[in-house]
C-alpha cells in the first residue's frame, strides 16, 4: 500500500503497481466495449491503492494520453467551434474543481465526495431526459459543471457525451471533439494541480506507467465489441461504479 504524507506519496509496492496496471487494462477495455465509464472505474481502483486526491491526479494522466490520441488520430473532423464554446465553461470550470480537490481538508471527506459523485453519474445516466441540442450560452454552463466535475474525478465522460451527440456530431468527428474538449480540460487540471503541489513526481510517474496498459486495453476491446453483447458491458459498469460509489459514500478512504 502506498504511504501517504500530504500530497506527497511514496511508490507502491510492485504489487499494487501491477494491480493499477491491471486496473488500467481491464477498465480501458470495458470502456471500449461498453461505451463509457473506465475512467471512473479507474479511479475507484486507484483509490484503494493511492488514496483519493492521489489516485485523481494519476487518472487524469492516464486520460491525458487517452484523449491525446483520440486527437490525433481524429484532428481532421474535430468541430472546433463547438470544443471553443463547451471549453469557455470548461476551462474555468476544471480550474476550480482542481482548487476543490487541492483543498479538501481530508481523505475521507474527498473520499464520501467522489462517492456521491460516482453515484449521481449513474442515476443521470439511467434516468436523465433524452440530451438536447443546447444554445451556446447553455453549451457553456454544460461545459463548466463538467469542469468542475473532471477536476473532482478526473473524467466525467459519461455526462458530456450525449450533448456532443446531440450536436449531430458522429463517429470520428464525435470521438475528436469529445477528446478535443477533454484533453483541455485535463492540460487545465494538471497545470492547478502542479501549482498547488497534489501533482508530484511519483504520481506523474504513476500516471505515466498507466498509458501503455490503457492503450492496450482500448485496442482490445476494438477486437471484441463486434462479438460481444455491449448492454452485458454496460451493466457491468454500472454496477461496479454503484458499488465504489457506496463503498466510499459509507467508508470514506479506509
Amino acid at each position: 500500500m502506498a504511504i501517504m504524507a500530504g500530497a506527497v506519496i511514496v511508490l507502491p509496492s510492485a504489487s499494487d503497481t501491477a494491480l493499477l496496471v491491471a486496473a488500467a487494462f481491464g477498465t480501458s477495455l470495458l470502456s471500449a466495449v461498453a461505451g463509457f465509464g473506465g475512467g471512473l472505474l479507474l479511479l475507484a481502483a486507484s483509490i484503494a491503492v493511492l488514496g483519493p486526491r492521489n489516485a485523481v491526479v494519476v487518472v487524469t494522466i492516464a486520460q491525458l494520453a487517452s484523449t491525446g490520441g483520440r486527437v490525433g488520430f481524429n484532428r481532421t473532423e474535430i468541430h472546433r467551434r463547438l470544443v471553443v464554446v463547451f471549453s469557455l465553461g470548461a476551462v474555468p470550470g476544471a480550474a476550480a474543481g482542481a482548487l476543490l480537490l487541492a483543498a479538501t481538508p481530508t481523505e475521507d471527506t474527498l473520499a464520501r465526495i467522489i462517492g456521491g459523485c460516482l453515484l449521481a453519474l449513474v442515476l443521470w445516466r439511467r434516468f436523465h431526459p433524452a440530451a438536447i441540442h443546447m444554445p451556446d450560452p447553455l453549451f457553456v454552463a454544460m461545459g463548466a459543471a463538467s469542469g468542475v466535475g473532471s477536476g473532482l474525478l478526473g473524467s466525467v465522460g459519461p455526462l458530456v457525451a450525449e450533448f456532443f451527440l446531440a450536436h449531430g456530431l458522429a463517429r470520428g468527428a464525435y470521438i475528436g471533439t469529445d477528446a478535443a474538449a477533454n484533453l483541455l480540460m485535463h492540460i487545465t487540471k494538471l497545470a492547478v494541480y502542479g501549482a498547488a503541489a497534489v501533482l508530484t513526481h511519483t504520481t506523474g510517474l504513476l500516471g505515466l506507467a498507466l498509458v501503455p496498459a490503457s492503450f492496450a486495453g482500448s485496442w482490445t476491446g476494438k477486437q471484441i465489441v463486434d462479438r460481444l453483447a455491449p448492454g452485458v458491458f454496460t451493466i457491468v459498469v454500472e454496477l461496479a461504479l454503484v458499488a465504489a460509489g457506496v463503498t466510499l459514500l459509507i467508508g470514506g478512504s479506509s
